[in-house]
């Protein structure tokens, strides 16, 4: 499967890979493995989105905040690779974190927005082990942060 024909079909337009704002870097490739750095929920226009899932956020705000974390990760990736996402063989992991309630219990259903949108793009090689889970706060007050891990050709 062509990745980047993937993109165009889905009509999938991908954010501008944002810089770190801490001491650390956004990629990094070891062998094989290609790691991204946890990206934040943020809006097509630009915008943190902030709040806490089980209070100000439903589960499908949650969804939807997941997804533009994904669509940042493969921004990253493509970026890593050099503008070419059919260098990477197949999403390995991606972990979910959700800013939650004590009562919320629906963090699985949000990083489904991740997880639908990395296996949308890379069809089998999306498919991936993952962890979500609950957190009572995340950098900047953001509702949701996901982090990956991909397999290189």
């Amino acid at each position: 499967m062509n990745f980047e024909e993937s993109l165009i079909k889905n009509n999938i337009k991908l954010p501008e890979p944002k810089a770190p704002v801490g001491s650390y870097v956004a990629t990094k490739i070891t062998g094989k493995l290609l790691y991204i750095s946890g990206q934040i929920s943020i809006s097509e226009n630009g915008e943190l989105i902030k709040g806490k899932l089980g209070k100000e956020l439903s589960t499908e705000d949650g969804y939807k905040a997941a997804e533009r974390c994904a669509l940042s990760i493969v921004s990253q990736a493509k970026s890593a690779c050099d503008g070419d996402l059919n260098k990477i063989k197949s999403c390995i992991k991606l972990t979910g974190f959700v800013n939650s309630t004590d009562e919320f219990t629906d963090q699985p259903k949000v990083i489904n927005g991740a997880s639908d949108l990395i296996a949308l793009i890379f069809g089998e090689a999306g498919m991936h082990t993952r962890a979500a889970v609950s957190t009572n706060s995340l950098p900047l007050g953001v509702s949701v942060e996901v982090d990956a891990i991909f397999e290189l050709n």
